[in-house]
């Protein structure tokens, strides 16, 4: 008596009479066994398939090991006889009918919408204004450069930056079209005398501004709205640079159009702002500058340079502040002796 020839593993096929085979295959799991005829092919497989579960011939594939591998209908070899599978695993890749179905239900459910063109329903892009962007990147500040010999230069640099990104400021120099080379901030000791103080100069009709963000004793910043009016003040000797009735009008117009574009953008809530100071509403005898600044030094209604004349004749923009690092290191030495 011999002993079963199954497998756990891979169930072998047998032929069943001199006449007929039974071929058994995996789907989803389970084991399923058919009885063909002696000569049947792979192709009566499929259709016993379809009849039996009404899985359709295209949507069946068959996984055949050792060797074969997977032969998907209308198959290689259409009429690959049964018999030389017999000794094989053979696993059906298809889906279940309930599965077809949802699949089928779906389609059909996806094609009885209405069909609305995709530039109707998707969300329109963000408008860029390219020429507003091109213009700002043009008409701005080129270099912000805080002195680097003063307490905190990160600080002030934060409040350069500050003033350089204002929507009022950067609105104003796009509508007059104004470029500064350098902004960079004032040394209050060199800026101040018993009978003023200095709060901005500026060289060569933008070449470089200064602006007095600190409080004489280095310990604090000056309040931003006062230092930003500052600002405008100076932008004005871009175009003008005596305080004539042409300046004043040009510097109230830049104060003006500051103001409403910085209103547009939130920037007039200020008040827990790094650089508010509620104690700071100016100081009897300041004044914005002399009328600009001609080259050397600042022109404060004298005729004084501390540097050569030829320091007004064009100099480029590092030139210009290397020469005056220079003087004002001479200057400091000088008080020291």
């Amino acid at each position: 008596m011999s002993s079963p020839e199954s497998s756990q593993n891979i169930p072998q096929s047998s032929a069943s009479t001199a006449d007929d085979i039974s071929l058994t295959f995996f789907h989803h799991g389970s084991s399923h066994t058919f009885t063909f005829a002696a000569d049947a092919t792979i192709s009566d497989l499929a259709d016993k398939v379809y009849s039996s579960f009404s899985i359709p011939q295209a949507h069946q594939k068959y996984m055949i090991t050792p060797k074969l591998g997977v032969l998907k209908y209308p198959f290689p070899n259409p009429v690959l006889p049964l018999h030389t599978l017999l000794s094989k695993k053979i696993v059906l890749l298809a889906p279940l009918p309930s599965e077809l179905s949802s699949l089928f239900d779906a389609s059909a459910a996806s094609k009885a919408r209405p069909h609305v063109s995709a530039a109707r329903t998707a969300t329109p892009a963000r408008h860029r204004d390219w020429k507003k962007a091109q213009d700002e990147a043009t008409y701005t500040f080129g270099t912000i450069v805080p002195l680097p010999y003063l307490p905190n230069p990160d600080k002030s640099r934060r409040f350069l930056q500050r003033l350089k990104d204002d929507a009022g400021i950067k609105a104003s120099m796009r509508k007059h079209q104004f470029s500064v080379g350098v902004l960079t901030e004032m040394n209050p000791a060199e800026h101040t005398t018993h009978e003023s103080r200095t709060l901005g100069l500026n060289r060569n009709r933008g070449e470089v501004i200064e602006l007095r963000l600190r409080t004489d004793a280095f310990d604090g910043y000056r309040d931003y709205k006062i230092i930003r009016k500052t600002l405008c003040h100076e932008l004005a000797h871009n175009v003008f640079g005596e305080h004539d009735r042409n300046f004043w009008d040009l510097t109230k117009t830049i104060e003006k159009e500051v103001e409403e574009n910085d209103w547009r953008s939130g920037g007039h809530a200020l008040t827990n702002q790094e650089f508010y100071n509620p104690n700071d509403s100016g100081i009897e005898g300041e004044h914005m500058d002399g009328g600009g600044w001609t080259g050397g030094e600042f022109v404060l209604g004298g005729n004084k340079t501390s540097l050569p004349n030829r320091a007004a004749q064009g100099l480029g923009r590092r030139e210009l502040m290397a020469q005056a690092a220079e003087a004002r290191m001479k200057r400091q030495k000088d008080a020291g002796k």
